[in-house]
C-alpha cells in the first residue's frame, strides 16, 4: 500500500498545499490521494473551485510550466475530481480512510488511462480541455 495511514495522506495533501512536496512524489497516485483527502475536507463544489489554482501554484514552485501542453490541465483535474467525489459518496458509512484511498488508486479510476473510457486522446489533449472542462466525447459521466 502506497499510503499506510490516514496521516501518510494528510501529510502528503499538505505538503502539496504547502508546495513543498518533492516534485518526484508528485505521481498520478498522489493526484488521487490529494483529491480524495481534499474531497473529506471540502465539499466538491469549493474543490472545482480552489484545486485548479493548487495545481498550478504547486507547479510554479517546481518548475513546471502551465502552458498549452505542460502543467496544470482543466479536463483532467474535473474529470477525476468529479470520479473521485462519486468513488467517495459510495462509500460505506464506516470505511477506514487510508485502505479507501488504496482502494481508489488502485481500481479502475485509479488507472492513469480511466479518462479514456470517456474522452478520444484529440480531445482530452486539445489545448481547449487543458484550460477549461470540456464534455467527454465517447461515453457521458455518471
Amino acid at each position: 500500500m502506497i499510503y499506510k495511514t490516514r496521516e501518510d495522506v494528510e501529510y502528503l495533501t499538505d505538503c502539496l498545499l504547502d508546495r513543498s512536496l518533492p516534485k518526484h512524489e508528485w505521481t498520478h497516485a498522489a493526484h488521487l490521494a490529494a483529491a480524495f483527502c481534499l474531497l473529506h475536507r471540502c465539499d466538491l463544489s469549493t474543490m472545482i473551485k480552489t484545486m485548479p489554482n493548487t495545481i498550478r501554484t504547486y507547479n510554479e514552485a517546481t518548475n513546471t510550466p502551465n502552458t498549452d501542453t505542460d502543467g496544470y490541465h482543466q479536463t483532467i483535474t474535473l474529470f477525476y475530481l468529479k470520479e473521485i467525489h462519486r468513488y467517495v459518496r459510495s462509500l460505506p458509512k464506516n470505511y477506514e480512510f487510508a485502505d479507501a484511498c488504496h482502494k481508489l488508486i488502485s481500481s479502475e479510476v485509479g488507472n492513469i488511462n480511466y479518462p479514456f473510457k470517456y474522452y478520444s486522446k484529440e480531445r482530452l489533449f486539445s489545448v481547449l480541455a487543458r484550460y477549461e472542462w470540456v464534455d467527454p466525447d465517447l461515453k457521458e459521466l455518471q
